[in-house]
């Protein structure tokens, strides 16, 4: 029985010896996995970046959409100055009467005044809502069609992100080599002209 208990000590300290090195072989292997899958993950992250400047004066739709929007601000302005040299007219027209006015005349012409300051102040507001909303419109369809060539685009170079550079952005450092402006000008301007 004496030598029993050492044989088992024997035994417990050879399976202690066996799983520590069972488990430090185990660990580096799983280090080993570790840095392969960093290694295989870095080389596959890749980033890419086009210039929102570049984009704005060279894509063709987009140029086409801002020619639009100012010509429809320009028809706004023209329908706003109409209505201010209408008044105006109006105004010049009750200065000729001048002391020649009664006083109801005069008090009349003091609310048809208020009316025609409150109708030319309602019209610039609506006009400003429409404009702001032409524009909100405007800019949502060309970042669709910017996200819909990206998608496209993005299946056969798998980028992980595709940023918008703008120079007011908060990006300080951008290198040439993953700007792809130019593929994404190509790309928009080529369907643009299929479609029209």
């Amino acid at each position: 029985m004496k030598h029993l208990s050492t044989i088992l000590s024997l035994i417990a300290l050879v399976l202690i010896a066996v799983l520590f090195f069972m488990f430090f072989n185990h660990t580096e292997q799983l280090k080993k996995i570790s840095v392969a899958t960093e290694k295989q993950s870095a080389s596959t992250f890749r980033i890419a970046y086009f210039s929102i400047d570049s984009l704005e004066a060279h894509y063709n739709y987009f140029k086409d959409m801002l020619t639009q929007a100012k010509a429809k601000e320009n028809t706004m302005n023209s329908e706003l100055g109409n209505m201010e040299r209408s008044y105006q007219q109006k105004i010049a027209e009750w200065r000729k009467k001048g002391s020649g006015m009664s006083q109801k005349e005069s008090e009349q012409a003091q609310q048809e005044y208020g009316v025609m300051q409150q109708n030319l102040q309602t019209r610039r507001d609506a006009l400003g809502q429409e404009m702001f909303k032409y524009n909100e419109d405007m800019k949502s369809e060309v970042k669709k069609k910017i996200e819909n060539f990206l998608k496209e685009y993005n299946k056969q170079k798998n980028y992980a992100f595709i940023f918008a550079y703008e120079p007011n952005s908060f990006i300080y450092y951008k290198d040439t080599v993953y700007e792809i402006t130019h593929d994404l000008l190509d790309g928009l301007n080529a369907g643009y002209r299929k479609k029209n």
